[in-house]
């Protein structure tokens, strides 16, 4: 186990969660201000999504990233930002012809994924390493495609954090590595307990550790009630820590929770462990992260 763990927050995904809890943030202003109270609470990295403020459904518009991007950096409070950039991936089949894609499908090129990657430069971006029956919906990410996106983040200079649903991630990830697609040591997300993919259990997170490169940074979490469980797993197995809104609502059974809340509540049990976050800047170093708009002095 590790002393110091990197804490991300995923702040808000893009599920429908809007309707099942008040904290779910939903404006860019909203999210901003949620990722800093995280990092009040103890967090190290801001995992973002962004949402359309009218419906608070998915979106990818890049002007939305861009305003909580700008929010968050004039802050005071510091924090490294993790952009996604898995979205435009969902595919559902049309039950009229199910070679076209029917209500619910949608799908992004890697050039439209990696928009406000390219754009904005954040020091870290999520590339989701697979295809996966994701729920009752196809989440579509080519091999092919890939490639081409790990290449525009490695021309970036940003640092991709290879996000495994299945063990068949994994290896893809590890075959990025290979062909020369991931600079520096590379950093692994496990995420378990998404129907039908990973299960969140420690047998599991074990498996997916052990195929690791031996220079390989990092971390896993579980969805919904396996939130706090795996968090922990993961850090007791030599790991990092993800909490947040994106993946579970609720602080105890029947009682929701703010993104500072779940980070307040993992830091606890993090310090009664003999653990505690690492900061920002010790992330930095640690991640080795190029940092082109941080604040000066702090």
């Amino acid at each position: 186990m590790q002393k110091k763990v990197i804490v991300t927050c995923a702040v808000t995904g893009a599920g429908d969660t809007v309707k099942k809890s008040p904290y779910v943030p939903v404006t860019p202003k909203e999210i901003a201000e949620s990722a800093i109270e995280a990092a009040k609470a103890g967090a190290t990295i801001a995992h973002i999504h962004v949402r359309d403020p009218k419906t608070g459904g998915i979106s990818h518009d890049p002007a939305l990233f861009q305003e909580v991007v700008e929010r968050v950096r004039e802050a005071e409070t510091d924090v490294i930002l993790n952009l996604t950039s898995g979205g435009g991936g969902d595919w559902i089949p049309s039950e009229q012809n199910p070679a076209l894609g029917g209500p619910g499908t949608d799908i992004q090129t890697p050039e439209e994924r990696h928009e406000p990657i390219g754009k904005l430069l954040p020091e870290l971006c999520t590339l989701d390493c697979g295809s996966l029956n994701f729920g009752d919906q196809l989440y579509i990410s080519t091999t092919n495609w890939l490639r081409k996106q790990a290449r525009l983040i490695q021309q970036s200079g940003v640092k991709p954090e290879l996000e495994c649903f299945d063990t068949g991630h994994l290896l893809f990830a590890k075959q990025l590595i290979e062909e020369g697609l991931i600079d520096g040591d590379p950093m692994f997300q496990f995420c378990l307990g998404i129907p039908w993919g990973a299960a969140a259990d420690a047998e599991t997170m074990i498996y997916m550790r052990d195929k690791l490169p031996n220079n390989a940074h990092w971390s896993a979490f579980g969805i919904g009630r396996m939130q706090m469980p795996m968090a922990i797993q993961s850090m007791l197995l030599g790991g990092n820590v993800r909490v947040g809104l994106e993946d579970n609502l609720y602080l105890d059974k029947g009682v929701l929770g703010t993104n500072a809340q779940l980070i307040e509540s993992a830091v606890t049990i993090m310090a009664g462990l003999g653990a505690e976050p690492m900061s920002p800047e010790e992330a930095r170093i640690h991640l080795g992260l190029k940092n082109p708009h941080r604040k000066a002095g702090i």
